[in-house]
């Protein structure tokens, strides 16, 4: 049985190189590769923008949360200085009327004097654990603006890629070239130290 006619294959594909290299083929695999490139930069910035906002968000809420036993601490502090004020109150009407004071109000104004303290020991360090977490979220934040800076940049890069990959034009690849280094510089900005 009779072959099918033989093609050189080699002389073929050597053909279709010379071609694309005549048509800009090295142009258009550059621009697609730094194009790739950017494009992977883009979503791993895009995922350190998404998790820098989350846990951001997760400290401000413990922040709030934290502000929120505080102010039950400072609540608790007044209420004990209200009581200590009426204790203090009946032991001077006790002495008015030229009477010694029930022992258990000295011991009960001594009582909410220490249980006021505590109170507001614990409200001062719930403020300031509130404002740890506060500054923590507002860095992560302004981390998170230049994660997000550097996607829209990147973004804008791999567009102009595309321009340059459909006309052909190395000027165009170029400045989407340039535009995609910068966006991976602010990328790295915000990653290492920003």
């Amino acid at each position: 049985m009779p072959e099918g006619p033989e093609i050189d294959t080699d002389k073929l594909r050597e053909t279709i190189d010379e071609e694309l290299d005549h048509e800009g083929g090295k142009l258009l695999r550059t621009v697609a590769l730094t194009t790739a490139v950017f494009a992977a930069m883009a979503a791993i910035a895009s995922l350190e923008a998404g998790g820098t906002v989350n846990e951001a968000l997760a400290l401000k809420t413990e922040a709030t949360r934290l502000q929120a036993e505080a102010s039950d601490q400072w609540a608790y502090y007044q209420a004990k200085g209200l009581k200590a004020t009426i204790t203090e109150a009946q032991k001077n009407t006790w002495a008015a009327l030229d009477k010694t004071p029930p022992a258990d109000l000295a011991v009960s104004a001594e009582r909410y004097v220490e249980d006021q303290k505590k109170s507001k020991e614990k409200a001062e360090e719930l403020e300031r654990q509130r404002d740890e977490h506060g500054k923590e979220a507002d860095e992560l934040m302004h981390h998170h603006h230049f994660y997000a800076q550097s996607v829209a940049l990147l973004q804008v890069s791999i567009a102009l890629g595309a321009v340059a990959a459909l006309t052909r034009r190395k000027l165009v690849w170029v400045g989407s070239a340039l535009l995609g280094l910068v966006g991976c510089g602010v990328f790295a900005w915000a990653f290492f130290g920003g």
